[in-house]
């Protein structure tokens, strides 16, 4: 934990999306930092390589993988592990980030993000492909807790408890998405600030944030709109407790102007200030 409290604090950034490019070196003071998705650049023709390039030399860049399958019990691809450890050492990043999921299993393709079962074996299959990754990427990896439509039958613990396990067990830290406990704390039915007692705060390197819709009963992490006024709050929970280093804001549809994003991350940097995060 101690090599965690050494991590730079990179303040509040955004998740890079093309559409955004020009508005950043425009306005680079909007911007502390990028969160890159680092399956887009794997194999990539050398035209996405020379914008990687041009993003590292104005931005830090914060590789985030969506495909590793940190939950297959059968370990992890190889293939796909070679051309990400490749990325992440040569932008060499203050850390990289991975969903604690399953995006593969049986080499069947999912195609999405699927959770695990809250068990004991799901806990070590994690931390076994954790290891594996660790021996290839030399930037610390930090995990994210992802939404859950269900909780797996046969669960052993509850979400908090398997997030906390796998982050003490590997030394890992924390990227805690904000608007995932929020999502979840609604369609499962349990407290969210109850559950942050029972996650290691300590560990948390960064957050994620961003807003959703409502389709029927339920939420949906559609990274659509303005983060809402619950997430905000438990944001402030959050960094009230956490040495967090960094905060991403997610945007994926309905892009709106980049000035009315660069305002959520203004107010999530002043936040961070406030509570004495960043200076």
């Amino acid at each position: 934990m101690s090599a965690l409290s050494e991590l730079p604090v990179l303040g509040a950034g955004l998740g890079y999306r093309e559409p955004f490019r020009a508005e950043l070196f425009l306005r680079p003071g909007a911007i502390d930092f990028l969160e890159i998705t680092a399956d887009h650049y794997l194999e990539a023709p050398r035209e996405k390589l020379d914008e990687l390039d041009l993003l590292a030399s104005q931005f830090p860049l914060v590789p985030h993988a969506l495909d590793l399958s940190l939950g297959s019990a059968e370990g992890l691809d190889p293939g796909y592990l070679h051309q990400l450890a490749q990325l992440v050492n040569r932008l060499d990043p203050p850390w990289w980030s991975e969903h604690l999921s399953l995006t593969r299993s049986g080499g069947v393709e999912i195609g999405h993000l699927s959770p695990l079962p809250f068990t004991w074996q799901a806990v070590e299959a994690v931390c076994r492909n954790v290891e594996a990754a660790r021996r290839v990427i030399r930037a610390p990896l930090i995990l994210e807790n992802i939404t859950c439509p269900f909780v797996i039958p046969g669960a052993e613990m509850s979400e908090a408890e398997f997030l906390a396990e796998i982050v003490m067990r590997t030394g890992c830290g924390l990227l805690l998405d904000v608007t995932n406990l929020h999502i979840n704390s609604i369609n499962l039915g349990y407290d969210a600030e109850e559950a942050l007692s029972q996650l290691p705060l300590e560990q948390v390197v960064q957050l994620h944030f961003a807003g959703g819709h409502q389709h029927g009963e339920v939420l949906i992490d559609s990274h659509s709109h303005p983060a809402p006024p619950e997430v905000w709050g438990l944001m402030e929970v959050i960094l009230a407790r956490a040495p967090v280093k960094g905060i991403i804001l997610e945007r994926d549809e309905d892009l709106p102007l980049f000035s009315e994003l660069a305002l959520e991350v203004q107010r999530a940097r002043l936040l961070g200030r406030k509570l004495g995060r960043w200076d």
